[in-house]
């Protein structure tokens, strides 16, 4: 077993409330363009905050047959469209699929809207029998990874990671870690979420969202001092994983190098962010890496305009960050937070600016606080060429990962 493999990316795929591939999202993050609106339904069922990031549904009539989108819960409608995508643009189609042993590992925490669906059905008809033989295959957090690897004829490893709003970021890392050992050539990595009303009321329940609905563009405000809380999103993306030898010996085109995987958990409070924990995270990645905090150019932060959120991880990026100033900014500014799917769309935006050679902006950034004072925020679009770049998710239950990903050089 060998721990020398280089692990790179040669597919990219995502479908989100910025566009529904890599182009059009490529455009919104240049123009700091919100996918955030105002949805009524969440009003009328009694939400505090009706914001939501829109991202449309995919249409899969022509691609896939009855049979199989009736197993498909919604986030899996997102990931078919996201790894369809990914596997394009790796030059990877079905003959290599059932020809070569492919993985699949997806970030995805719940499946909310189709097990309230059955839910209503049995207590509306008083008769299980009546769910159909889909219930069950999408009710289940790992619907994402049982739908795509049968469609894809997926046969190397495949199970879900549920790491609440780190769960892309760590398939992303587990993935890495699966082929650095030689224990896959390929895996295709990602995550997914529901945008549905029944998935995000709880965290509304908690007073998690902001509530400034008059301008819904303007209301995720990571990292400024009136920042009142997150906004819901989601949709889903995915990137293939393989090894340097695979992708040399196939003639991909290789989009970028992961270098470096930090993954800690804070044991301590399940909901408040913790300094030490992300700290230990991002120092493993850079030792992992093999590089020092200075040749970090990039960092695409989790910050989801949480109040005491954004304050730790702006306080952990300076500790480790601060003598370099490398550029920050939150995506989910734009794009509200993916939660399930963030840490691995974040990866994918990041990956987008640095072959365009641009830093998103890290919009409604007007008036920074103490923390975030210290920190080089880009509030504006920046054209600006960097090769290494670091993309930070922390969630739920204290669970915290960091990814260092690098331009390819041979």
């Amino acid at each position: 077993m060998s721990n020398a493999n280089r692990v790179v990316i040669t597919g990219l795929g995502i479908w989100s409330c910025l566009g529904k591939d890599l182009k059009e999202v490529e455009a919104s993050l240049r123009a700091g363009k919100s996918g955030i609106g105002f949805d009524q339904p969440r009003k009328d069922m009694g939400y505090r905050s009706a914001l939501t990031g829109v991202v449309p549904m995919p249409d899969l009539k022509e691609k896939l047959t009855r049979r199989q989108r009736v197993m498909m819960a919604e986030e899996c409608f997102y990931a078919y469209a996201a790894a369809e995508q990914a596997f394009a643009q790796a030059g990877i189609d079905m003959d290599f699929l059932e020809r070569n042993e492919v993985g699949i590992l997806f970030g995805n925490d719940s499946s909310a809207k189709a097990v309230m669906e059955s839910i209503d059905t049995v207590r509306r008809k008083k008769d299980t029998t009546l769910l159909g033989s889909g219930a069950i295959f999408q009710s289940m957090n790992c619907t994402v990874t049982m739908n795509l690897s049968t469609i894809f004829k997926l046969r190397g490893v495949n199970f879900t990671i549920s790491g609440a709003c780190a769960s892309g970021s760590h398939s992303i890392g587990m993935g890495y870690l699966l082929i650095k050992q030689g224990l896959q050539k390929m895996v295709l990595c990602g995550g997914a979420q529901e945008v549905n009303e029944y998935a995000f009321g709880s965290f509304d329940g908690i007073g998690a969202f902001s509530v400034q609905e008059a301008e819904p563009a303007k209301a995720s405000k990571p990292f400024d001092k009136n920042r009142d809380g997150l906004v819901p999103s989601g949709g889903a993306a995915a990137l293939v994983l393989e090894s340097l030898e695979s992708a040399v010996e196939r003639g991909a085109n290789i989009l970028g190098e992961v270098t470096g995987y930090g993954f800690s958990s804070n044991g301590a409070h399940i909901s408040d962010p913790d300094l030490d924990g992300q700290l230990r995270a991002l120092n493993m990645a850079l030792n992992m890496a093999g590089i020092a905090a200075d040749k970090i150019d990039y960092v695409n932060a989790h910050a989801t305009a949480t109040p005491v959120g954004d304050s730790i991880e702006a306080q952990a990026i300076d500790a480790v960050f601060g003598k370099r100033r490398p550029y920050v900014s939150s995506t989910k500014s734009m794009t509200g937070h993916e939660c399930w799917m963030a840490g691995a769309s974040e990866v994918v935006y990041s990956m987008l600016m640095m072959h365009g050679d641009f830093i998103a902006p890290n919009i409604n950034f007007a008036t920074p606080d103490e923390a975030s004072a210290k920190l080089n925020i880009a509030a504006s679009t920046i054209e600006h060429r960097f090769d290494t770049f670091l993309s930070n998710s922390f969630g739920f239950g204290g669970t915290n990962s960091a990814l260092i990903i690098k331009r390819y050089v041979a």
